[in-house]
């Protein structure tokens, strides 16, 4: 899934090249690279190339053939207007069990850093194999957490799957979304909980069953945009169809109701890798190195003085930018916007996005 706006990541992040799209990732050799393209090269040797699609805003498909050129035609899922997760995993799943009925497919999300590359692929193929042999498992990934986060939901291990061979599978008890700070300690004391990666593994025709009891108005659409598919009328069925489908994300629309759902069973699969949602500033900053004050710079020089624990972001590699006495800040200029913000304050970005003129977004 690469449709996100990235809001929280503005200004480098604007409507015409959301976050996912953007080369500002720095890599110990070679220039900065997409979160898009770390996440596609996430899955070479683990899924067969051909089998690899994007669902994504088809206004950015020409910017992903032009970055990631494998992926094109029908392994390019275009999104007229985004509906939230469930409709863009729905639509995936529509169209995988159409061309093949006992389709498994796993949804991943194109903004995490993920390593290693060898543990991620090994939960993966767990969550495939559990998947494959039993289609009425919907499988999700749990993160094993090292430190009381309040910003990600947690899964309830309620105990290990018989005969499962990689070890890693476990029966979910419950979801939990992002809890306070105490039950976060409490969570992470007794053993028993992972976060909640939102990524999954589920058999098509099955997710399409569960969609069809748990959110009805999405499944018709859906269906008659799975019926049109590979047709004539594909394109003009999926722009008449797409923006009617209710906004829902896949956890509130699917993964909470099948908790108590005795047509599916909710299996996590443990995934111990250090895991990076980059979905703000200071999450960014933990990308890059800091020197020896904290402070952590991409993209321009800086030049600090009694400063420390600052993220600075620059598209000009010619502008230095001087920070005297300033301590946790972000600070992020580009040639049409500049930010200055606490750290602490990150989360905020968001209202003063919606605030702003469309012409600054």
């Amino acid at each position: 899934m690469a449709g996100g706006s990235g809001t929280r990541l503005w200004p480098v992040s604007r409507a015409g090249q959301p976050k996912q799209l953007v080369p500002f990732i720095q890599q110990p050799k070679g220039p900065p690279v997409s979160l898009l393209q770390i996440a596609a090269g996430r899955l070479d040797g683990l899924v067969p190339e051909a089998n690899q699609t994007i669902c994504t805003g088809e206004a950015y498909g020409d910017q992903i053939e032009a970055a990631l050129p494998q992926f094109r035609g029908d392994r390019l899922l275009g999104e007229p207007c985004p509906r939230d997760t469930v409709n863009a995993v729905g639509f995936a799943a529509a169209v995988f069990a159409k061309r093949d009925p006992d389709a498994v497919f796993a949804v991943l999300t194109a903004d995490h850093i993920i390593e290693p590359q060898e543990s991620f692929a090994k939960a993966m193929d767990a969550g495939f194999a559990l998947a494959e042999a039993d289609p009425t498992r919907m499988v999700s990934f749990g993160i094993i957490p090292d430190h009381p986060a309040t910003g990600f939901g947690y899964i309830e291990n309620a105990g290990p799957i018989d005969g499962d061979p990689s070890g890693l599978g476990f029966e979910i008890a419950r979801f939990v979304e992002k809890p306070p700070l105490d039950k976060a300690k409490e969570y992470l004391e007794s053993g028993k909980f992972s976060w909640n990666a939102g990524m999954f593994v589920f058999h098509a025709q099955t997710f399409l069953e569960r969609l069809e009891a748990h959110q009805p108005e999405s499944f018709a659409g859906l269906k008659k945009l799975q019926d049109a598919w590979d047709t004539p009328l594909q394109n003009a069925t999926l722009a008449e169809v797409y923006p009617t489908l209710p906004k829902i994300s896949v956890d509130y629309a699917i993964m909470e109701p099948c908790g108590a759902d005795p047509a599916v069973k909710l299996t996590g699969v443990k995934m111990d890798v250090q895991w990076l949602d980059v979905g703000s500033w200071p999450s960014y900053g933990e990308t890059i190195a800091p020197d020896a004050t904290g402070n952590r710079a991409a993209g321009g020089p800086i030049a600090v003085y009694d400063s420390s624990g600052n993220v600075v972001v620059s598209d000009d590699p010619e502008r230095t930018i001087a920070l005297v006495g300033c301590d946790d800040l972000v600070v992020v200029h580009t040639a049409r916007a500049t930010l200055v913000m606490p750290k602490d304050r990150a989360q905020d970005l968001k209202k003063l996005h919606a605030e702003l003129p469309d012409e600054l977004k």
